[in-house]
């Protein structure tokens, strides 16, 4: 089949560029774009029942940006990148959300959460191959225009941002300690200078996290991402094992198994906790950059490393929840790391603390510089349009890595706690980044390029309302429980 494409010197961040004509930004020219992309690739379908080989259309022509198909990660390498995108500080915060939602809701809407957002990445997938968008910015550009594109990178920059400020929180409650809670240089060394809470946090942000922020491809990430999903399994498991045990010695007291609507601060818990649980799976923002340097590439591999990092996040995020609020109950806190302070109740209960509690600092040190990078990636596009990438400039990136780790870390000496921070950004950027952006791409690409189903059709819609009605319900909630609490 004739070409219209040519190699250009692999030294250069795009690797193949048309000849006969610009490439076509999503305006007036956009129809052109997708007729000329049927014309060339025979890509688009424009019947329902050919919609199911789609797949194997695009995966032909499946160059978003980089290099070329091979190199790169492998799909277990892009898996552990996309899980580590994913558990994080979220975690954290699941059982205190049982706490509130009550077992059986908690663990149903665990289930729709994973399924929703599964679906969403996969539509985001499909439509970034085909209109070749090598970023999340830009694809929402294709579809909804300049404006909404910076509003999806400052909602990538508000997510991403509050994520690592939380990092550095809990980070800063596990080792020197919180308002009820005792950290472990606490019970190591007792109190003295070298408990600072800020200084402290200032030290393992220079000697641990800026060596890592400062690596230039995701893909140099894999090993500590196997590392950090690793560390998270031993939370996991310790957490589990330790639940099971007591429930077994009949120690554990009888769980909430539905929401408490008897007060006003519990419905109010109730509007603001749905939020927090969007924050759960929200990882669209690294899903190019992981497609773009996966060994290769094509949709079809991609939703498989989709399908695989979403089964490991729900078994790890229903055992946490579930586990972790047995544990510790109606006492279960916002972060539940502080919990690990007291006795289990168990046989060599101070070693599982302290295995529980460094070893998830270990795992946040580890997924720090994977939410960074995407970080990074949007502020040097926001700010830097049409400028080589940050690996063909590391003055630049250099230089954005120190300004953003030093407004991480003064975002975390000025917020108060994590259960803070995610009630706000799960209501507006993680609900917006993890469900209404990608459905309105769905719904405006696809009726353009008619490659959308009958029942995808209906489940961006879906996704689409339900978006807006947790924003709604979750900003009021916050407006509020702040006015309740001022009061």
């Amino acid at each position: 089949m004739d070409s219209s494409y040519s190699v250009i010197s692999k030294n250069s961040y795009v690797e193949l560029q048309k000849q006969t004509q610009p490439k076509l930004l999503p305006s007036d020219e956009q129809r052109s774009f997708v007729n000329d992309f049927d014309d060339t690739h025979n890509v688009v379908v424009h019947d329902e029942e050919e919609a199911d080989d789609l797949d194997f259309d695009i995966a032909d022509y499946s160059l978003v940006h980089g290099k070329s198909n091979q190199g790169g990660s492998g799909i277990y390498g892009a898996v552990f990148n996309l899980t580590t995108s994913i558990i994080g500080a979220g975690i954290m915060a699941l059982p205190a959300t049982m706490k509130v939602l009550g077992l059986v809701l908690g663990f149903v809407l665990i289930i729709l959460m994973a399924i929703l957002s599964e679906i969403s990445v996969e539509l985001l997938i499909r439509f970034s191959v085909l209109y070749k968008s090598r970023s999340y910015g830009e694809v929402v550009q294709f579809a909804m225009g300049k404006t909404a594109r910076v509003l999806s990178e400052i909602c990538i920059i508000v997510n991403n941002g509050g994520v690592l400020v939380v990092y550095l929180i809990i980070m800063g409650d596990v080792i020197s300690g919180s308002l009820h809670h005792i950290g472990v240089l606490d019970q190591w060394l007792g109190n003295g200078f070298w408990d600072h809470r800020k200084v402290l946090v200032l030290v393992v942000m220079v000697v641990f996290l800026a060596p890592l922020c400062a690596l230039n491809k995701i893909d140099s990430l894999s090993v500590t991402s196997a590392a950090s999903v690793a560390l998270a399994v031993v939370f996991v498991v310790v957490c589990f094992a330790v639940a099971a045990i007591k429930l077994i010695e009949g120690t554990i007291d009888t769980p909430r198994m539905s929401p408490d609507f008897s007060s006003k601060e519990a419905i109010l818990d109730l509007l603001v906790v749905i939020p927090i649980m969007s924050n759960a799976y929200v990882c669209h923002f690294n899903v190019q950059p992981i497609y773009n340097e996966l060994e290769g590439r094509s949709p079809h591999k991609m939703n498989r490393v989709g399908r695989i990092t979403t089964a490991i996040c729900v078994v790890v995020y229903a055992s946490t929840a579930i586990s972790g609020y047995l544990l510790f109950g109606v006492a279960t806190e916002a972060d539940i790391l502080t919990n690990f302070d007291q006795d289990l109740g168990i046989r060599f209960s101070s070693a599982v603390n302290y295995v529980v509690r460094i070893g998830y600092i270990l795992h946040l040190v580890l997924v720090f510089p994977v939410i960074h990078f995407s970080l990074r990636e949007t502020v040097n596009t926001l700010l830097f349009e049409g400028s080589p990438p940050l690996s063909e400039s590391k003055n630049r990136s250099l230089g954005l890595t120190l300004i953003l780790l030093a407004l991480i870390y003064i975002g975390s000496t000025m917020i108060p706690n994590i259960w803070t921070a995610f009630k706000f950004t799960g209501a507006t950027s993680a609900v917006s980044l993890g469900f209404t952006f990608p459905a309105l791409i769905a719904l405006r690409l696809g009726k353009q390029s008619n490659t959308l189903s009958f029942v995808e059709r209906f489940v961006s819609w879906l996704m689409l309302i339900l978006a807006v009605v947790v924003s709604i319900v979750g900003t009021v909630g916050n407006i509020y429980s702040i006015r309740s609490k001022s009061d």
